[in-house]
C-alpha cells in the first residue's frame, strides 16, 4: 500500500512541478524566432484613429489676427476655472451621439463618425470660412480626443477604467498604468474588446512574443476593454514559484503518509 502512496505522490509532484510559472510565462516581448536580424528593429503598426459613437472630443478655434480671434471665440465652449480637470472636459467637450454627430456652438450638428481628428478639423474650418468668415481668413482649428479611456479586467493589478491624456498609448503602457499583469495572468492570450461602428469585436494578442509590436492591436484605442485570463496553473492551486510548489507537495505528502499509517493501525 505504501508503494501506492509513493506512486500517487510522484504523480502529484510531477503535475505540480510542471505547473510552476516560468520566465517564459511572465517575460514580455521575447524573441521566439520571429525576429530576422539582431538589430531588433520592429516598426509598430498604428493606423489613424477614426471617431466612434460616445467619444468625447475637445475642439478649439483660434485666428491669426486679433480682431478675428475675438470673433471666433463664439465657436469655443464656455471655459471655467476647471479647464484642466476631467469634469471640465466632460461638460465642455463634445460627445459623439448615436447618429455620429456633435452639437457645435453656432454651427449646429456636424457629423464626425468615422473621421480622423485631422479630417474633423478641416470640416469645421471649412464650414466656418464658408458661412461666417472670408475664405482668406487664417483660422486654426484643433480637435483632440478628451483623453484616451480604457478599462481593465481579470488578472491585473488594478481593475477599472483609466484615462490617459496622450494621443497614442500602446498596450504595455496601458497595462503598466493599471498595475501590470499578475504572475497568475495569461500574457500569451490577452483579450482586447474593441468598439466598431457595427458592434464590438474580440481580438487576441500574445504579449510574450516580440512580434506583438507588429500587431494592429498593439496600440489601444478609446473605450478598449483589456481582459487578462488566469493561467490554468492557478485553477489547480499550484504554487507560482518552485518554493511554493515544494511546500504544497510536502503538505500533500505529509497528509498521504499520515493517512497510510492511520489506516494501517486500524
Amino acid at each position: 500500500m505504501l508503494k501506492k502512496f509513493y506512486l500517487i505522490f510522484s504523480v502529484t509532484f510531477s503535475v505540480l512541478c510542471s505547473s510552476c510559472i516560468t520566465n517564459k510565462d511572465v517575460v514580455y516581448l521575447q524573441d521566439k524566432g520571429t525576429v530576422v536580424n539582431d538589430s531588433l528593429q520592429i516598426q509598430a503598426l498604428s493606423k489613424p484613429y477614426r471617431v466612434q459613437i460616445n467619444d468625447l472630443l475637445s475642439v478649439n478655434v483660434k485666428a491669426e489676427k486679433k480682431e478675428i480671434n475675438e470673433l471666433v471665440k463664439i465657436f469655443n465652449p464656455t471655459t471655467s476655472e476647471l479647464d484642466d480637470t476631467t469634469e471640465s472636459l466632460y461638460y465642455n467637450g463634445f460627445t459623439v451621439d448615436l447618429h455620429g454627430n456633435i452639437k457645435f456652438p453656432i454651427l449646429g450638428e456636424i457629423n464626425v463618425l468615422g473621421f480622423t481628428t485631422d479630417e474633423i478639423e478641416e470640416r469645421i474650418k471649412e464650414v466656418i470660412l464658408q458661412k461666417y468668415l472670408k475664405e482668406t481668413a487664417k483660422i486654426f482649428v484643433t480637435v483632440k480626443l478628451s483623453g484616451l479611456k480604457y478599462t481593465t479586467l481579470g488578472e491585473i493589478g488594478s481593475k477599472g477604467t483609466v484615462v490617459l491624456y496622450q494621443d497614442r498609448v500602446n498596450i504595455l503602457e496601458a497595462i503598466a498604468n493599471a498595475g501590470d499583469i499578475l504572475d497568475t495572468g495569461d500574457r500569451k492570450d490577452v483579450l482586447i474588446v474593441r468598439q466598431y461602428p457595427d458592434g464590438q469585436k474580440i481580438h487576441h494578442i500574445d504579449l510574450t512574443d516580440i512580434s506583438a509590436m507588429k500587431s494592429e492591436f498593439y496600440f489601444i484605442q478609446p473605450n478598449d476593454l483589456i481582459m487578462v485570463k488566469p493561467l490554468k496553473r492557478k485553477s489547480i492551486g499550484a504554487g507560482q514559484t518552485a518554493a511554493q510548489t515544494l511546500t504544497t507537495v510536502a503538505s500533500i505528502f505529509s497528509v498521504l503518509v499520515s493517512s497510510y499509517f492511520l489506516a494501517r493501525n486500524l
